[in-house]
């Protein structure tokens, strides 16, 4: 190793000394050992400024050793895999791992956003509320844009992630969160019962403070207890131990959230690995055992680099062989931290003094101090800490009115232990405050859920082994599993008194309650006075507790504080409850390998593969892909291709493939009223083997889409959706089922995929159909008339036939079987190719159904009614349904409103465009002057003109005007006639024959 690497302890610790482990941080390369985090392999090489803190700029160093670090973020990786935010105190060291800090410019050493500093009497809480509200014209040119630069700490990757992530899901009878000693217990005493257990943890090693602590557990040292316990846990068949796996989550019935960090400890995820998976854990019972976090003591210059939680500095020392400092001071006002202090003896560091505000303490816990000749000061308490960037140089201590400078350079800090609550809340209970414990302590709990050992607040080891051990047996024993009591292996119950200290008043210099988004105790005074006490308005109004550590370490100490401005107690003031997730959570894993186009598939009928041989030029329609039109030789554009169609299908005959279209069975006694509840029109009285036109509203009154129904038998219908909302209707459909009216007999299936459908449209529609049919049925009129449905046999095959047209043409749309369409379409292009015949795509439809007058997803826009749509008289007055009564209000029905009609240039020569703005002739080109706009617009080869479909207010009563269509993105500008939105037979002639 290079001749930085001074911290590090000869002998002590859990790494590998024969595995050495090279690293980057800052563009500067490191050597650290196998089972180093990058916080301890940072220390190791006496690198103690790691970050920038968010508002001030501030130097911040490594706090913590878990996942509640506040301050040693950094930017994992590079490139497309870059990660900010990181803690540095949970990422496991590897061979190539290149870390960087955040939030400086130009750099950590030299930050010259560190300025900031200077302005600190003006960034106090609230200062974004009180500085940002005038003038309101700089909010979006100048305030809005700046707030936005400043946001954030480090800067996400830009490019795709080229990782993947996985959900799974798993089922136990015994779930452990937690592998300390509670949690290892519980889930051996568990799993000798026979239960199905599933223990986890978010270290890459169990043990928990096992693995930090100098104890001995049942003769032998605590760590190697702890591998003795995993060794037999994982010779138990029924149990799975689940490392760097986070539980984030507690929901419903059971079912846990957890993270399972996969890959995040390689430099990239092995193949057909992922990186992260995201677990939905379903368990009868549930042991907490998430332990408890230490917290600080609020005090001068307590987050400079070299001040650290004694814990932290402990499992340095006990399980990486780390050093934090040469020279220490403690300040506790713990048991906890005097044994700090002891270790820190013990690894050969030199404590300077042990400073704790409490007047007197137990000889079987400083009793050593004398011993050691180590300096102790009882009474005292510590008033800043100096230093500058690179660590703390000096600590002020305050001993009565006798002040101190005492030289270290490493601070270690114990004000006692929170209990980790925060899953304990997430179904909505509140934590309840002991002031034996000075903390918060679990209320009520989630169903199925038992809290011990140090999340429960039983802070001594034997504490923690006997009632992990009980709860195991317990929990399996409700699972049905039963097992005789193993003795508790025995060890040390060591004394756990402590004295509450929140802040120290003597305190001239800053002082930080929350470290990270530079909450001081200034701020929580200035909240007091400005009267924001409850601890959710001092949250909001100061930022406490809303970075990315969500408060793990400051909550408590800014409550307790806002608690004695208001001379309350704690269990009056409270403190705020937690949400999932506990722990951050990427996107990428919730999303798992929903993304792209695992997320958007691209769906393909059965007919694709022959479109493409054929020339189809294929479009998107919802996650389908559809023939837009079929090219020939010789054509010189989309337009003449698309004209051909629509020509050969009104004079000859045309099939298109109408499979996308939306496609849900409806079954049940009930079926008919359910349909009448959900459409505009009555359905119940549609006679078998009839269709029918219907439309849906949403519950505010507007169109949400529009299809028919075909009654197949009294408790059969089948209804059509169109292709984009065909997922919105069915999710509609089934929450009406089963929660709007749950009595109703009535079942629902999506068979969209299961059905492949073809329109045959034309004046030799029905000629072709009855060649396909042949004998076996008959398509005259009088036999299947308009609107008409029936199953027909097709030789072997039982198809679907219905007499519906959105062309306005002799019309039939026949389904079959998914795994018959390709060999249907064959047979329909031969027989259509035979007469003359020919395929058409979704433009040809389009110009087919603009020519007469049918509305499409351009009018189902969301914003339009039934009556805007001309379809106001289907609307009934004689039956209940969803929309019907908000349907009715004043804009609604005001006559006013934009109205559907046609649109023609009063030039043919003119384009019309779609998107064009209705203005009257001679009105200022303004948006108050709009009256509309145009919602489809074609070319018709049977009109040889431009037209369209558009909304005009009070367009009904309008035909005949002349009007403005205005398009000025396209720098069109043209005169149009206002005319009935049916432009092609208006009679109908051609459909009924």
């Amino acid at each position: 190793m290079s001749d930085a690497v001074s911290f590090r302890l000869p002998s002590a610790g859990l790494v590998d000394r024969n595995s050495t482990v090279r690293f980057r941080f800052d563009g500067n390369s490191y050597e650290g050992l196998s089972g180093d985090t990058l916080a301890s392999a940072l220390l190791a090489n006496g690198i103690r400024l790691v970050g920038r803190s968010f508002k001030y700029h501030r130097p911040r160093g490594i706090f913590t050793a878990g996942p509640e670090e506040p301050n040693a973020l950094v930017e994992l990786r590079s490139g497309a895999r870059r990660e900010p935010n990181t803690k540095a105190t949970t990422i496991e060291l590897y061979d190539g791992l290149e870390a960087a800090s955040q939030n400086r410019w130009p750099s950590l050493k030299f930050d010259l956003l560190s300025v900031n500093q200077l302005a600190g009497p003006i960034f106090v809480g609230g200062f974004y509320y009180k500085t940002f509200m005038w003038p309101a014209a700089l909010w979006e040119k100048l305030y809005e844009p700046m707030i936005r630069r400043a946001a954030g700490l480090g800067s996400a990757s830009q490019l795709p992630d080229p990782d993947h992530y996985e959900k799974a899901a798993a089922f136990c009878d015994v779930l452990v969160i937690g592998a300390g000693p509670a949690g290892l217990m519980a889930a051996l005493e568990a799993g000798r019962a026979g239960a199905r257990v599933i223990l986890c943890d978010d270290d890459f090693r169990l043990g928990g403070r096992l693995l930090a602590e100098r104890h001995e557990v049942g003769g032998k040292p605590a760590a190697a207890f702890a591998a003795e316990v995993e060794a037999e846990l994982a010779s138990m068949p029924e149990v799975r131990i689940m490392r760097r796996t986070q539980v984030f989550g507690v929901y419903d019935t059971g079912t846990y959230g957890a993270l399972e960090r996969v890959s995040d400890h390689l430099p990239v995820p092995p193949a057909h690995q992922p990186r992260q998976r995201l677990w939905h854990i379903m368990a009868k019972r549930c042991i907490n055992a998430m332990g408890a976090i230490e917290r600080p003591i609020v005090f001068g210059g307590n987050d400079r680099p070299g001040v650290m939680l004694a814990s932290a500095a402990r499992s340095y020392l006990n399980r990486y062989g780390v050093a934090p400092g040469r020279q220490a001071v403690v300040f506790t006002t713990s048991d906890d931290g005097w044994r700090t202090a002891a270790d820190l003896v013990a690894a050969g560091v030199t404590v300077a003094a042990i400073v704790d505000p409490r007047s007197q303490v137990d000889a079987a816990v400083s009793g050593w101090a004398g011993k050691a000749g180590t300096r102790t000061l009882l009474g005292a308490s510590v008033t800043d800490a100096k230093g500058g960037a690179q660590g703390i140089k000096s600590v002020e201590v305050v001993t009565g009115r006798k002040r101190e400078t005492i030289p270290a350079d490493f601070l270690a800090v114990s004000g006692g232990w929170n209990p980790q609550v925060a899953l304990t809340t997430h179904k909505g209970a509140r934590p309840r405050w002991s002031d034996e414990l000075a903390a918060f302590v679990p209320g009520d709990l989630p169903d199925g859920m038992t809290v011990v050992g140090a999340a429960n607040g039983d802070f001594s080891l034997g504490a923690c082994l006997r009632a992990g051990a009980q709860a195991g047996r317990t929990a399996a024993g409700d699972c049905g599993f039963s097992a005789g009591e193993a003795p508790i292996p025995a060890c040390d119950d060591e004394p756990v008194g402590l004295k509450p200290l929140w802040h120290v008043a003597e305190t001239k210099s800053k002082a930080f309650v929350d470290q990270q988004n530079d909450v001081t105790a200034k701020d929580i005074e200035i909240a007091h006075r400005e009267g924001f006490r409850s601890v959710e308005h001092l949250k909001r109004y100061t930022t406490l507790g809303m970075a990315t550590d969500q408060g793990k370490t400051s909550n408590i100490a800014g409550h307790a504080m806002m608690a004695g401005l208001l001379g309350r107690s704690m269990t009056e003031v409270g403190t705020t409850v937690s949400r999932p997730p506990h722990f951050p959570v990427a996107i990428g894993a919730l999303a798992g390998p929903h993304r792209d186009k695992h997320f958007k598939a691209t769906r393909l009928t059965a007919g694709h593969e022959w479109a493409m041989a054929n020339g189809a030029t294929m479009v998107e329609a919802g996650q389908w892909l559809r023939p837009q039109w079929f090219s020939r030789p010789g054509e010189k554009d989309w337009l003449e291709s698309v004209c051909r169609e629509v020509k050969t299908t009104r004079s000859i005959v045309g099939v298109c493939d109408v499979s996308t279209l939306g496609k849900i069975d409806i079954k049940g006694a009930d079926a008919g009223a359910f349909l009448d509840r959900v459409y505009i029109n009555t359905f119940s009285t549609v006679a078998v083997g009839k269709c029918r036109y219907g439309l849906m509203l949403r519950e505010d009154g507007f169109v949400m889409d529009d299809g028919t129904a075909a009654r197949f038998a009294p408790d059969h219908y089948v209804i059509s959706t169109t292709t984009a909302n065909a997922v919105k209707v069915m999710q509609h459909l089934e929450f009406c089922r089963q929660t709007l009216w749950p009595e109703l007999d009535v079942s629902l299936s999506s068979i969209t995929e299961q059905w492949s459908q073809y329109a045959v449209a034309g004046p030799k529609a029905r000629e072709l159909l009855q060649k396909l049919y042949g004998s076996s049925a008959d398509l005259s009129n009088e036999a299947f008339p308009y609107m008409g449905c029936a199953t027909l046999q097709l030789g072997n095959v039982a198809s679907r036939l219905y007499r519906l047209s959105f062309s306005g043409e002799l019309a039939f749309e026949i389904a079959v079987p998914a795994h018959y369409g390709l060999a249907l379409l064959k047979a329909l292009m031969t027989l259509a190719e035979e007469m003359g015949g020919c395929a058409y795509g979704t433009e040809a439809l389009g110009v087919m159904r603009v020519e007469k007058g049918h509305v499409a997803g351009n009018e189902l826009n969301g914003q339009t009614t039934a009556r805007d749509l001309g379809l106001g008289k289907m609307m009934s007055t004689k039956k209940d349904y969803i929309g019907r009564v908000l349907a009715q209000r004043p804009a609604l029905v005001a006559p006013d409103r934009p109205g559907l009609v046609g649109v023609k240039p009063v030039n043919p020569a003119d384009r019309l465009r779609a998107g064009s703005h209705f203005l009257k002739k001679g009105a200022a080109s303004v948006a108050a002057n709009d009256e509309g706009f145009a919602t489809s617009v074609i070319y018709s080869p049977m009109l040889e003109s431009w037209i369209g479909l558009g909304l005009l207010a009070n367009g009904p009563s309008r035909h005949g005007e002349v009007i403005r269509a205005y398009d000025p993105v396209r720098n069109g500008d043209i005169e149009v006639e206002v005319v009935s939105p049916i432009f092609f037979d208006p009679e109908g002639s051609r459909l009924h024959v």
